[in-house]
């Protein structure tokens, strides 16, 4: 018997007035296992995701997270579950007037699941996960460089030891070798949590080194899934064309006239 998906999309839709942003998305995530999701600007990665955790209600379809209905559930339930789901915004989303150890260990302070002091350990051990040592937690995140700062970012979505955590551009803002330094790390601390991970990127790159799947949407569509390994050789055109920067294939840049 194979193994239940740790999240599964099926038919999942939603529009915004008259712009369909999600028409019928079937997508499962392996439990464990990193997927990275690939599309152009516009073709709905960031309203699926908002959609996964809630944050949107689709307009039809189901949203099952180990093998549960989140549409179903108690609001305590559902709580619950966001409770187990880690987030790494695209700028960071750090708050300015905190410090970086109480940015760290802010969903935790918040909820009273720990002390002060204890916030500060449990942040020094998230901060050397990510190759950080304790002191900077002493700093603002105006003190960082955006290398740093992204750190801080990712060492506060695995503070709380999430078993799902979602990416959202992870490199963008970042040169090559600082884009390469966040991946490793992301695999790293995905590994060690054993978390199952759900990325949404432009740069393939990225896509490469963090993905064990893949997914590409293209027009509120998925279009093609397969192993992260195959992208630029998959045989799909759009996937493809997609991952090896071609100016010509089936997508083609919409003008405004």
């Amino acid at each position: 018997m194979s193994e239940t998906p740790k999240i599964r999309l099926r038919g999942l839709s939603k529009s915004f007035g008259e712009k369909v942003v999600l028409e019928g998305v079937d997508l499962d995530v392996r439990a464990r296992h990193s997927m990275v999701l690939l599309g152009g600007s516009g073709s709905g990665k960031s309203v699926l995701v908002k959609c996964i955790l809630g944050l949107i209600p689709p307009d039809s379809g189901t949203v099952e997270i180990d093998g549960q209905d989140v549409r179903r559930l108690s609001g305590r339930d559902r709580a619950a579950l966001l409770d187990r789901i880690g987030m790494l915004f695209q700028n960071g989303a750090l708050f300015d007037s905190l410090p970086v150890w109480e940015n760290v260990c802010f969903k935790l302070l918040a909820q009273k699941r720990i002390t002060r002091r204890g916030a500060r350990d449990a942040a020094a051990e998230a901060l050397a996960q990510v190759g950080l040592a304790a002191s900077v937690g002493e700093l603002s995140p105006a003190e960082l460089s955006g290398g740093m700062q992204k750190r801080v970012a990712l060492a506060r979505a695995i503070a709380a030891r999430p078993d799902i955590i979602f990416f959202d551009e992870p490199t963008t803002g970042l040169d090559p070798i600082m884009g390469a330094v966040i991946d490793g790390l992301i695999v790293d601390c995905v590994e060690r949590l054993g978390a199952t991970a759900f990325s949404i990127t432009h740069d393939m790159a990225s896509a490469r080194r963090i993905g064990d799947d893949a997914a590409m949407i293209h027009k509120g569509r998925i279009v093609w899934s397969g192993s992260a390994e195959t992208l630029g050789r998959t045989g799909n055109a759009m996937a493809d064309q997609f991952a090896n920067g071609e100016r010509e294939g089936p997508i083609q840049m919409e003008l405004r006239r």
